[in-house]
């Protein structure tokens, strides 16, 4: 936790102090308290200290483990299994007790709390600046460190992808003329369609390359809810997870994105695979993203604004012809996304790398991420993960850029 910078901001807020009613699930609430209580839990800030209330089934665990300067239990509030309103006294009395008459409360914070605490008499103001969110956006060393170490976990598991569609055999030759490939693919409409890749005498999905993904980073003390592993049309959708088989001579987006089990940091890395031959148009694509990914990380560094990040990668794009959301803000093809966010305890925070996003700072960390999209060619996506410096930037990622895999 960035202390000085917390007591920094949250000591201008308007209000005695801030208020937490969330589990370790949401982000702030396990920066501010350092606990990882997997039921909600109260945390409050004020006058520069943490205080917590938590169940009789966690208050052992959070006084040994809690970054904070207080714990108390719900039995020291002569409460353990009441009903709702109980509860909300209970709520109401642990505020009071440490001299706090008004709090703030993150925009997504329970709408039953914020009632009950206002029904019990304290004021309550909803932060719609999300001012925690914004101390967490500059890392600590620590911080830092815990990226790294999940980004290299994320390199190891995006190696078991390359190396699994290396493997890969492509199911004959395609005949473009034809209308049915050599293993017998056609499309809805008849049409020839690139053969499947094979692995062991099976068609290779993205389910499976998901999973020897998942693997490699169980086995390195990382996790992940889902994966991005999309080929062919599906990858013209950036968030689109990706399902069935995988074909040869399309851009395959591979995007990793797992969370450190230990330090509960994440990482994020893209890369762009084709086995086979690319298509001229993927392999122009290709080029011109890996430009536009240099030229934005050209431009990462302390002063910069977010939208100057954005605006290299979109000027590589517009002048090459392809649309960008900049030039077109309908288009459903071309760069349709910003070029990056930042990250740590959630997958995207502050700060943001699009129009209009505000000055970097030291300590930032954030993904940059060009791409391109269209169902005709499909997608084709390159990321790395950076550090703001205090004279420019740290490149987080080791892995290579390589479209054909050999």
């Amino acid at each position: 936790m960035n202390r000085t910078r917390l007591d920094r901001l949250l000591g201008g807020i308007d209000t005695d102090g801030y208020l937490l009613d969330a589990s370790q699930d949401d982000a702030n609430q396990l920066y501010l308290s350092g606990f990882t209580g997997p039921d909600p839990f109260l945390t409050l800030y004020a006058d520069g200290e943490v205080h917590l209330l938590v169940s009789g089934l966690e208050y052992g665990r959070a006084r040994s483990e809690a970054a904070a300067d207080t714990v108390e239990r719900h039995a020291d509030y002569d409460y353990e299994y009441g009903g709702h309103e109980e509860r909300y006294d209970m709520f109401a009395r642990f505020v009071r007790e440490k001299g706090v008459e008004s709090v703030s409360v993150p925009p997504r914070g329970p709408v039953g709390t914020v009632d009950a605490l206002r029904e019990r008499g304290i004021d309550v103001d909803v932060d719609g600046e999300d001012v925690l969110g914004e101390v967490r956006a500059v890392k600590t060393d620590d911080e830092i460190e815990a990226i790294r170490e999940a980004q290299r976990a994320n390199e190891a598991a995006m190696r078991a992808a390359e190396a699994l569609l290396a493997e890969a055999e492509i199911a004959g030759d395609v005949d473009a003329s034809a209308a049915v490939t050599d293993d017998g693919d056609v499309d809805a409409d008849g049409d020839a369609v690139e053969p499947t890749l094979l692995y062991e005498g099976e068609p290779l999905t993205s389910e499976r390359v998901a999973e020897e993904i998942e693997v490699a980073l169980l086995r390195r003390g990382c996790a992940l809810d889902e994966t991005i592993v999309a080929g062919g049309a599906q990858a013209a959708d950036p968030h689109d997870r990706g399902s069935g088989p995988l074909r040869a001579n399309e851009p395959i987006i591979v995007d990793v994105f797992p969370r450190s089990k230990a330090t509960k940091y994440h990482a994020d890395m893209t890369r762009t695979f084709c086995v086979g031959e690319p298509d001229p148009a993927a392999r122009e694509w290709y080029d011109l993203t890996e430009r536009a990914l240099d030229a934005a990380l050209e431009a990462v560094e302390p002063g910069a604004t977010g939208e100057d990040v954005h605006a290299a990668a979109c000027e590589v794009y517009e002048a090459a012809g392809e649309p960008t959301f900049r030039t077109d803000p309908e288009t459903e093809t071309g760069f349709i996304h910003s070029t990056g966010h930042g990250i740590g305890l959630d997958v995207h925070e502050s700060p943001r790398l699009a129009s209009g996003a505000g000055e970097l700072e030291p300590g930032h960390v954030v993904t940059v991420e060009p791409g391109l999209y269209d169902p005709d060619v499909g997608g084709v996506r390159l990321e790395d993960l950076v550090v703001v410096t205090e004279d420019g930037h740290e490149n987080l990622t080791e892995y290579p850029l390589e479209f054909v895999v050999d």
